[in-house]
């Protein structure tokens, strides 16, 4: 980076969710050993444990960015001691979500979750939004452009994106495949697309995967998002796609993780618990859309699409000092 201020960006990107990841993971956390102790600023997506079990120098800022708009469900130190989340005695031998500077929000509605799911005050919450708002809005028009050239036969349907979180132990099979037959594939054209860490078993060939496409690019084309308990919802409100809820399992999910919003009451004509009466819904093409705009003004942030030049200003702003500054104006 040239100009006025010049930066030396290194990156080291890793995932570890396989016992066979595991070597990858320890080199990866052993060069990051060496740029934490050579930089100025840390910027996180995730929890990395190198960060949060060592002391570093004083000069070092680290702003965890996190990886979602929001925290519709509950994760980090809201979930210590249930069957989802991890026990309190390896949370505090790994020094879970500490030292960190800044830590990058959304919409204030969400700051009293931040504080309890990284055990934090809301002096370190930074409300600005991920960068990933300004990539839904700028790529929204390239994105329907390039999906429909690669499926032109979809021009003319309605377009179902489905895209249920992550669940550990849960059997969702039945419910996903009630899901998918109740559709009516003359009419419709569904997409389903699972969690990262997981795999769907998908028997109706109807139903699509759309493999040369992420989801985060799809809500540029679907015209209704189904979801459940995953911040893709936060990702769709942004387009302001109107988004239902399959939540057949509401009460197990309550009891074994826990989820921060009463969905069922929010997003009252939403949200369902079987998939007939969802297809139904999406049918009536009687969307409560106001449902949709208080939920968008609750946990959005005041302004879109400038959330990458706020983060960057953060970033170069305690590239020249010498300890955090904090900055009323961007949170």
């Amino acid at each position: 980076m040239s100009g006025a201020t010049e930066v030396e960006i290194t990156a080291i990107c890793c995932r570890y969710s396989r016992k066979r990841e595991l070597p990858k993971f320890v080199i990866a956390s052993l060069r990051s050993l060496y740029h934490l102790a050579t930089s100025k600023v840390c910027v996180l997506d995730a929890y990395w444990p190198i960060v949060s079990i060592l002391k570093h120098k004083d000069e070092l800022t680290v702003i965890q960015m996190w990886h979602s708009l929001g925290k519709v469900k509950k994760t980090g130190y809201q979930t210590l001691g249930s069957p989802y989340g991890s026990s309190e005695k390896l949370a505090k031998y790994m020094n879970m979500h500490r030292n960190y500077d800044y830590i990058i929000a959304g919409g204030r509605s969400w700051n009293m979750y931040y504080c309890e799911a990284f055990d934090t005050t809301e002096d370190v919450l930074v409300n600005i939004g991920l960068p990933r708002i300004d990539y839904l809005l700028d790529t929204q028009s390239i994105n329907r452009s390039v999906f429909f050239n690669a499926y032109t036969n979809l021009e003319h349907k309605t377009i179902i994106l489905y895209a249920p979180t992550f669940r550990h132990s849960f059997d969702a099979s039945l419910y996903i495949e009630d899901l998918i037959n109740s559709i009516d594939y003359s009419r419709y054209a569904l997409i389903v697309k699972a969690h990262p860490n997981q795999q769907l078993a998908i028997h109706n060939p109807a139903a699509l995967t759309c493999d040369d496409f992420k989801a985060i690019d799809l809500l540029a084309v679907c015209d209704f998002l189904i979801t459940d308990y995953s911040a893709i919802a936060i990702e769709a409100a942004v387009l302001n796609k109107k988004t239902f809820y399959y939540l057949y399992d509401l009460e197990h999910y309550i009891e074994c993780n826990g989820v921060n919003i009463d969905l069922p009451t929010l997003m009252d004509g939403c949200v369902y618990k079987n998939a007939t009466d969802l297809v139904e819904a999406i049918i009536s093409n009687e969307y409560p859309q106001e449902k949709l705009d208080l939920y968008r003004a609750m946990y959005l942030p005041n302004e879109l699409g400038i959330s990458t030049k706020k983060l960057s200003d953060l970033v170069i702003r305690n590239l020249h000092s010498t300890e955090p500054l904090g900055d009323d104006s961007s949170r």
